[in-house]
């Protein structure tokens, strides 16, 4: 997953909506762990539009 931190509010949406709780936010700094599996849950709950699968 990539993640425009400018546009980031760090409101924790993106981890509370993870259904493979792969999503932590250390620090200000969203980290996907190994069980994440691009689903894209992510992406279409976050409110500013701050995630997008890598490459996209």
């Amino acid at each position: 997953m990539k993640v425009n931190y400018d546009k980031c509010l760090h409101c924790g949406g993106c981890a509370g909506s993870c259904p493979q709780n792969a999503i932590y936010l250390n620090d200000y700094i969203l980290e996907f762990n190994e069980r994440c599996n691009l689903c894209g849950r992510c992406i279409k709950i976050c409110p500013v539009g701050a995630l997008s699968k890598e490459g996209s």
